[in-house]
C-alpha cells in the first residue's frame, strides 16, 4: 500500500498552499480541489488544465484513493446493488433504489457495524474500520451515474442506511454530507438526505446542537425497553428514555419531524401493546412512522408477522394520528434489501 496521502483529505486552502509551497499560483488549487469533487477525477492525467509537469508533481506527492465497484447485481425490481472495493481491499455495499419519480442511494458509513441488532445481516461483520468521507461520496457518485445510465435521471435522495452506524463516525460523516451538499462538491439539497441512527442519544443532541439540515430516521422497532434490548442489545446502554430525551432535544432545537423505522416480527412484538407503546414513544413530537417489511437472513429467528398484525399497527397509529406508510422491500433476490447487506455479492 502507498504511503503517499490521499489529497482528498486536504481542503482547498491546504491545496493552495501546497502550490504556493512549490513556487506555483495559488488558484491551481482551486482547479484541483475542482477536478476532485465536482468532476469526481480518479487520476491526476485527467486534470488536462494543468500542465504535464504539475501532473507528475502531484502524483510524486500524493494518491487519490477512490473506490471501485467490483460487482454491480440489478434486482428483477429494477434495484441496484454495488460491491464496493475500498483501497485497503476491504469491501461494503450501497444500493441504488428507483421508482417511478426519483431515485435513491442507500450508502455505507462503516465496514462492518459498530452494534450489534439480532436481525441485522450486516451486525454480524466485525467492525474493520470507518469509512472516509470521500469513500462515503465516491458511493454516491457511482449511484448518480448509475441512475443516469440505466434510468435517464440524476439520483435525488440519499439514505444512511447501509452498512454501519453512521452517528458512529459521526465526523466523517458530515463531512461528506458538507461535500455531497456544497456547490463545489454535488449540490444535493440537505433536505434530500436522511441519516438512519439505531439510536446514539448523545450524538443525536449533538446533531441538533451543530444545528444539521439533514432529516433523521431512527431504527426502533420496540417502545418496550426489555424487548428492544432482547433484540438491539445495545439497548441496555443507551435505553429508551435516554433516546426519548434526546429526539424531544432534537425537534426543539430543529423542529425537524422524526422518522421511526419499525419491523414488526411474528412472537416479538406484534400484539396491542406494542403498538399502544409506540404511540405513546411517539406523541411528544411530530412524527412519521415506517413499517418495513421484513427480509430474513438465515436462522428464522426472526418471521415477518402476519398481516393482521401490520392492519392492526397501521389502525391504532392512524386512529393517535401518527402518519404510517408500510413499506415493501426491494431487492431481496440479490439480498440489497433493509438489514441484508452482508458482503454475499
Amino acid at each position: 500500500m502507498s504511503t503517499k496521502k490521499d489529497i482528498r483529505a486536504l481542503t482547498k486552502e491546504q491545496l493552495r498552499d501546497f502550490f504556493v509551497a512549490n513556487g506555483d499560483k495559488a488558484f491551481r488549487g482551486n482547479q484541483v480541489y475542482e477536478w476532485l469533487w465536482q468532476k469526481s477525477a480518479h487520476s491526476f492525467d485527467v486534470m488536462t488544465n494543468l500542465s504535464k509537469e504539475t501532473r507528475e508533481m502531484l502524483a510524486h506527492n500524493f494518491v487519490i484513493n477512490h473506490i471501485k465497484v467490483d460487482v454491480m447485481q440489478r434486482s428483477s425490481d429494477g434495484t441496484i446493488k454495488n460491491a464496493v472495493r475500498l483501497h485497503d481491499d476491504l469491501v461494503v455495499e450501497s444500493v441504488l433504489i428507483p421508482t417511478s419519480t426519483r431515485t435513491t442511494a442507500c450508502v455505507s458509513s462503516q465496514v462492518g457495524c459498530s452494534l450489534d441488532c439480532r436481525f441485522c445481516a450486516t451486525a454480524r461483520l466485525k467492525r474493520m474500520r470507518n469509512l472516509n468521507p470521500d469513500e462515503i461520496y465516491d458511493q454516491v457518485v457511482a449511484i448518480d451515474n448509475e441512475s443516469r445510465l440505466y434510468f435517464d435521471r440524476p439520483l435525488s435522495n440519499i439514505v444512511f442506511m447501509g452498512m454501519g452506524e453512521p452517528l458512529m463516525n459521526y465526523n466523517n460523516v458530515l463531512k461528506a454530507i458538507d461535500k455531497i451538499t456544497s456547490p463545489e462538491g454535488l449540490g444535493m439539497s440537505p433536505k434530500r438526505i436522511i441519516v438512519s441512527t439505531s439510536g446514539v442519544p448523545k450524538m443525536i443532541k449533538k446533531m441538533a446542537d451543530d444545528n444539521v439540515k439533514f432529516k433523521l430516521a431512527v431504527s426502533l422497532h420496540s417502545a418496550v425497553d426489555e424487548i428492544r434490548t432482547s433484540i438491539m442489545p445495545f439497548n441496555a446502554t443507551f435505553s429508551l428514555t435516554d433516546l426519548r430525551e434526546a429526539l424531544q432535544y432534537w425537534y426543539e432545537k430543529t423542529k425537524s419531524r422524526i422518522t421511526y423505522e419499525y419491523v414488526v416480527w411474528k412472537g416479538i412484538n406484534d400484539t396491542q401493546k406494542d403498538a399502544d407503546a409506540l404511540v405513546a414513544f411517539c406523541r411528544f413530537a411530530p412524527s412519521k412512522v415506517n413499517l418495513i417489511e421484513y427480509n430474513p437472513i438465515d436462522d428464522g429467528t426472526f418471521q415477518q408477522a402476519a398481516q393482521k398484525a401490520i392492519s392492526m399497527y397501521t389502525e391504532t397509529l392512524e386512529r393517535n394520528n401518527i402518519v404510517v406508510t408500510v413499506r415493501r422491500s426491494r431487492g431481496k433476490d440479490i439480498d440489497a434489501a433493509c438489514g441484508q447487506l452482508a458482503n454475499k455479492s
